[in-house]
Protein backbone atom coordinates (compact mmCIF):
# COMPACT_ATOMS: atom_id res chain seq x y z
CA UNK A 1 0.00 0.00 0.00
CA UNK A 2 1.36 3.39 -0.90
CA UNK A 3 1.57 6.19 1.57
CA UNK A 4 -0.51 9.27 0.78
CA UNK A 5 1.36 12.51 0.34
CA UNK A 6 0.67 14.81 3.29
CA UNK A 7 0.01 17.69 0.88
CA UNK A 8 -2.78 15.81 -0.85
CA UNK A 9 -5.99 17.49 0.30
CA UNK A 10 -8.48 15.65 -1.89
CA UNK A 11 -8.56 11.92 -2.52
CA UNK A 12 -10.02 9.86 -5.32
CA UNK A 13 -12.31 7.03 -4.31
CA UNK A 14 -9.48 4.60 -5.12
CA UNK A 15 -7.03 6.45 -2.86
CA UNK A 16 -9.61 6.59 -0.09
CA UNK A 17 -10.29 2.86 -0.47
CA UNK A 18 -6.60 1.96 -0.47
CA UNK A 19 -5.68 4.06 2.56
CA UNK A 20 -8.79 3.20 4.62
CA UNK A 21 -8.85 -0.50 3.74
CA UNK A 22 -12.51 -0.23 2.74
CA UNK A 23 -13.77 -1.44 -0.63
CA UNK A 24 -14.82 1.15 -3.19
CA UNK A 25 -18.31 -0.38 -3.20
CA UNK A 26 -18.56 0.12 0.58
CA UNK A 27 -17.49 3.76 0.20
CA UNK A 28 -20.19 4.27 -2.43
CA UNK A 29 -22.68 2.64 -0.04
CA UNK A 30 -21.59 4.92 2.83
CA UNK A 31 -22.00 7.91 0.55
CA UNK A 32 -25.46 6.77 -0.59
CA UNK A 33 -26.49 6.53 3.08
CA UNK A 34 -25.18 10.02 3.85
CA UNK A 35 -22.33 8.85 6.09
CA UNK A 36 -19.65 10.50 3.94
CA UNK A 37 -19.76 13.13 1.22
CA UNK A 38 -17.77 13.93 -1.89
CA UNK A 39 -17.70 16.61 -4.49
CA UNK A 40 -17.69 15.94 -8.23
CA UNK A 41 -15.02 17.16 -10.62
CA UNK A 42 -15.81 18.60 -14.05
CA UNK A 43 -15.31 15.04 -15.34
CA UNK A 44 -17.90 13.76 -12.80
CA UNK A 45 -15.31 11.96 -10.66
CA UNK A 46 -15.69 11.81 -6.89
CA UNK A 47 -13.25 13.71 -4.70
CA UNK A 48 -13.16 13.28 -0.93
CA UNK A 49 -11.51 15.60 1.56
CA UNK A 50 -8.72 14.02 3.56
CA UNK A 51 -10.72 14.14 6.81
CA UNK A 52 -13.06 11.56 5.23
CA UNK A 53 -10.40 9.01 6.23
CA UNK A 54 -11.24 9.64 9.89
CA UNK A 55 -14.97 9.39 9.25
CA UNK A 56 -14.53 6.08 7.41
CA UNK A 57 -12.33 4.78 10.25
CA UNK A 58 -14.98 5.84 12.76
CA UNK A 59 -17.66 4.03 10.72
CA UNK A 60 -15.61 0.83 10.48
CA UNK A 61 -14.74 0.68 14.17
CA UNK A 62 -18.29 1.54 15.19
CA UNK A 63 -19.71 -1.18 12.96
CA UNK A 64 -17.20 -3.67 14.31
CA UNK A 65 -18.47 -3.18 17.86
CA UNK A 66 -22.05 -3.58 16.69
CA UNK A 67 -23.31 -0.02 16.42
CA UNK A 68 -26.02 0.28 13.76
CA UNK A 69 -25.40 2.51 10.74
CA UNK A 70 -28.39 4.66 11.71
CA UNK A 71 -26.70 5.52 15.04
CA UNK A 72 -23.39 6.13 13.28
CA UNK A 73 -25.09 8.47 10.81
CA UNK A 74 -26.77 10.36 13.63
CA UNK A 75 -23.44 10.79 15.40
CA UNK A 76 -21.63 11.90 12.25
CA UNK A 77 -24.38 14.43 11.53
CA UNK A 78 -23.26 16.35 14.63
CA UNK A 79 -19.89 17.06 12.99
CA UNK A 80 -19.46 20.15 10.82
CA UNK A 81 -19.56 19.61 7.06
CA UNK A 82 -18.19 23.00 6.05
CA UNK A 83 -14.81 22.40 7.73
CA UNK A 84 -12.56 19.65 9.03
CA UNK A 85 -13.83 18.49 12.44
CA UNK A 86 -11.61 19.60 15.32
CA UNK A 87 -10.58 17.70 18.43
CA UNK A 88 -13.41 19.49 20.27
CA UNK A 89 -15.94 18.30 17.66
CA UNK A 90 -14.81 14.69 18.09
CA UNK A 91 -14.78 15.10 21.89
CA UNK A 92 -18.45 16.18 21.86
CA UNK A 93 -19.34 13.15 19.73
CA UNK A 94 -17.37 10.89 22.06
CA UNK A 95 -19.11 12.29 25.15
CA UNK A 96 -22.52 11.79 23.57
CA UNK A 97 -21.69 8.11 23.00
CA UNK A 98 -20.04 7.48 26.37
CA UNK A 99 -23.10 5.96 28.10
CA UNK A 100 -23.92 3.70 25.16
CA UNK A 101 -20.31 2.57 24.79
CA UNK A 102 -19.99 1.88 28.53
CA UNK A 103 -23.20 -0.17 28.31
CA UNK A 104 -21.82 -2.17 25.37
CA UNK A 105 -18.54 -2.76 27.19
CA UNK A 106 -20.45 -4.07 30.22
CA UNK A 107 -22.49 -6.39 27.99
CA UNK A 108 -19.36 -7.72 26.29
CA UNK A 109 -17.67 -8.29 29.65
CA UNK A 110 -20.80 -10.03 30.91
CA UNK A 111 -20.84 -12.28 27.87
CA UNK A 112 -17.15 -13.09 28.23
CA UNK A 113 -17.44 -13.83 31.94
CA UNK A 114 -20.78 -15.66 31.92
CA UNK A 115 -20.65 -18.21 29.13
CA UNK A 116 -19.96 -21.03 31.60
CA UNK A 117 -22.78 -19.84 33.86
CA UNK A 118 -26.54 -19.69 33.43
CA UNK A 119 -27.32 -16.79 31.10
CA UNK A 120 -31.09 -17.11 31.48
CA UNK A 121 -31.77 -18.21 27.90
CA UNK A 122 -34.05 -21.09 28.90
CA UNK A 123 -31.83 -23.97 27.73
CA UNK A 124 -31.44 -25.38 31.27
CA UNK A 125 -28.46 -27.35 29.87
CA UNK A 126 -25.83 -26.24 32.38
CA UNK A 127 -26.14 -27.60 35.91
CA UNK A 128 -26.29 -24.08 37.32
CA UNK A 129 -29.27 -23.21 35.09
CA UNK A 130 -31.65 -25.24 37.20
CA UNK A 131 -30.53 -23.29 40.27
CA UNK A 132 -30.35 -19.80 38.78
CA UNK A 133 -33.38 -20.17 36.51
CA UNK A 134 -35.62 -22.93 37.91
CA UNK A 135 -38.35 -23.95 35.48
CA UNK A 136 -37.13 -21.15 33.20
CA UNK A 137 -38.73 -18.45 35.36
CA UNK A 138 -36.68 -15.81 33.57
CA UNK A 139 -38.68 -16.58 30.43
CA UNK A 140 -41.55 -14.68 32.04
CA UNK A 141 -39.45 -11.50 31.72
CA UNK A 142 -39.17 -11.88 27.96
CA UNK A 143 -37.16 -13.60 25.25
CA UNK A 144 -33.41 -14.06 25.03
CA UNK A 145 -30.60 -14.43 27.57
CA UNK A 146 -32.22 -12.49 30.40
CA UNK A 147 -29.14 -12.46 32.64
CA UNK A 148 -26.94 -10.92 29.94
CA UNK A 149 -29.32 -8.38 28.46
CA UNK A 150 -29.42 -4.78 29.57
CA UNK A 151 -32.99 -3.55 29.76
CA UNK A 152 -33.84 0.02 28.91
CA UNK A 153 -36.19 1.18 31.64
CA UNK A 154 -37.29 4.26 29.69
CA UNK A 155 -36.72 5.82 26.31
CA UNK A 156 -33.95 7.92 27.87
CA UNK A 157 -30.33 6.88 28.31
CA UNK A 158 -31.04 5.46 31.77
CA UNK A 159 -30.37 1.72 31.90
CA UNK A 160 -30.61 -0.94 34.51
CA UNK A 161 -28.78 -4.25 34.15
CA UNK A 162 -30.85 -7.40 34.17
CA UNK A 163 -30.58 -9.02 37.59
CA UNK A 164 -30.09 -12.69 38.46
CA UNK A 165 -33.03 -14.89 39.36
CA UNK A 166 -33.80 -15.35 43.04
CA UNK A 167 -32.25 -18.51 44.44
CA UNK A 168 -35.07 -19.94 46.63
CA UNK A 169 -32.87 -22.21 48.71
CA UNK A 170 -29.34 -23.18 49.79
CA UNK A 171 -26.91 -23.36 46.87
CA UNK A 172 -24.52 -25.77 48.60
CA UNK A 173 -27.26 -28.33 49.20
CA UNK A 174 -28.30 -28.29 45.54
CA UNK A 175 -24.76 -28.82 44.31
CA UNK A 176 -24.59 -32.01 46.38
CA UNK A 177 -28.03 -33.35 45.42
CA UNK A 178 -30.26 -31.51 42.93
CA UNK A 179 -33.73 -30.94 44.29
CA UNK A 180 -37.09 -29.61 43.18
CA UNK A 181 -37.40 -26.77 42.13
CA UNK A 182 -33.75 -26.80 40.96
CA UNK A 183 -34.20 -29.63 38.51
CA UNK A 184 -37.45 -29.88 36.58
CA UNK A 185 -39.03 -33.27 37.18
CA UNK A 186 -36.97 -34.07 40.30
CA UNK A 187 -38.81 -34.84 43.51
CA UNK A 188 -37.64 -34.07 47.06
Amino acid sequence: MSRLEHRLYELTVGQLAERSGVAVSALHFYESKGLITSRRTAGNQRRFTRDTLRRVSFIRVSQRVGIPLSDIKKALSTLPEERTPTVDDWARLSEAWRTDLDERIAQLQGLRDSLTECIGCGCLSINKCALANPYDRLGDEGPGPRRLLVRHSTESDKVEPAGPADAPHDVQACDAAPCDPCTPGMQN
